[in-house]
């Protein structure tokens, strides 16, 4: 791997993020860890709701907070004060990029919308992120990650086909819509080095949820078949599977090629499975399925789940254990890789999240942990804008900071 230059990607770009909980300040996480400028705007008293979620430190913040919130400069902004909403402008005429998540129609009605702040700045990119885009029928509707993972189809194909549809224990439709958004931004920013302007980059969470539905289409409009739930396996791949072994644990296994089949029914010391030729090729393994799986459980089940991944890495065929939060931290590759990075919050170490693509010559870092509500408030109005320390004070007392 290359010496890294202790430069980012992304240094020199201000991005004014304007959302609050997940799929907005993931997009922002992402950009202020390769090197942007990210200014979070906050509405003044309790900040970001997410602050208040889940697993909260002895200060009564989340820890998710200090994790979402790397990186990024703190101000507090009362928006429905137009004195709050000028100031808004000011920092949108600073900033490269703006991220908002907040209802169509909200910021066109505080004159911050796309199109006005565009028509001023027309290098500007402007991000916004919805549950189900800035137009069409259901763009008013709210947006929450649960309901769009359902309406965007990935509910659907999720669970057992005898039971309910189910969900990850994660906002997966908010992160897949912050990476979609991160994305729509850099391809905009990209894009304006050729055209000098500016454009709109619209994220919607449903969308980005169907985005990750591989053949489910296609195979809908020229065979007629829907994708269903498939538990712990996937339709027309076989075999990949979850197996019970001796000590209680389960282990993935993938060995779906013909060769990778082969040598797994070795290990599996059925090796007349492996020679059979009804077992050849994927498409007589989908028709044989539960013959396959139940020849790998049963020899899974007589071996602890140690014994069985030593015995396929020998083999050279896929698999690895289910992994806890307790087991990465404890994984030596985990480590090794660099996925946990360490912050001060207060006078305690904690771990976050390194954030990936690890880039070889520029990768991206966390500078500080995320910060009290206001923090950067003297920074940014003072610094960048130019506010005496009086005015600041005066627009704090009127609640507009």
């Amino acid at each position: 791997m290359t010496e890294t230059s202790g430069a980012r990607p992304l240094d020199g770009i201000r991005v004014l993020e304007m959302g609050q909980l997940l799929a907005g300040p993931f997009a922002g996480a992402l950009l202020g860890y390769f090197g942007a400028e990210v200014i979070k705007v906050e509405p003044p008293g309790g900040g970001d709701p997410l602050r208040r979620w889940r697993i909260l430190d002895e200060d009564g913040t989340s820890l998710w907070w200090r994790s979402l919130g790397r990186n990024k400069k703190c101000v507090t902004l009362d928006l429905r004060k137009p004195e709050g909403r000028r100031l808004a402008r000011r920092l949108v005429a600073i900033s490269d990029v703006v991220i908002e998540n907040f209802r169509p129609g909200t910021m066109d009605g505080w004159g911050l919308g796309a199109e006005a702040l565009r028509a001023e700045h027309p290098r500007l990119i402007y991000t916004s992120i919805s549950g189900y885009g800035q137009t069409g029928p259901y763009s008013q509707r709210p947006g929450f990650a649960s309901v769009c993972e359902a309406v965007g189809g990935l509910r659907y194909v999720t669970g057992f086909p005898d039971g309910p549809p189910v969900r990850s224990n994660l906002s997966l439709g908010d992160s897949l819509t912050g990476l979609h958004a991160a994305l729509g931004i850099l391809l905009a920013l990209l894009e304006r080095q050729r055209s000098g302007t500016g454009q709109q980059v619209d994220a919607a969470i449903y969308e980005s949820v169907f985005n990750m539905l591989e053949a489910v289409v296609p195979e809908y409009d020229r065979a007629g078949v829907v994708r269903r739930p498939s538990g712990s396996t996937i339709t027309g791949i076989v075999p990949t599977n979850s197996y019970p072994c001796a000590d209680g644990r389960y282990v993935v296994i993938g060995a779906n090629g013909d060769s990778l089949f082969r040598r797994l029914m070795v290990c599996a010391e059925r090796e007349d499975l492996g020679e059979d030729p009804r077992l050849a090729d994927n498409a007589g393994r989908v028709e044989h399925q539960e013959e396959i799986d139940a020849a790998i459980a049963e020899w899974t089940a007589g071996r602890s789940s140690v014994e069985v991944l030593a015995a396929l890495e020998a083999a050279r065929v896929p698999a690895g254990p289910i992994y806890s939060v307790e087991d990465m931290i404890e994984d030596p590759h985990y480590r090794a890789r660099g996925l946990f990075e360490e912050v001060e919050v207060g006078d305690k170490p904690l771990k976050v999240p390194a954030l990936r693509p690890l880039l070889a010559r520029t990768p991206g870092r966390t500078e500080w942990p995320g910060p009290e509500v206001g923090a950067h408030n003297h920074e940014v109005y003072g610094d960048l804008l130019g506010l005496s320390r009086d005015e600041i004070q005066r627009l704090v007392a009127e609640g507009v900071l």
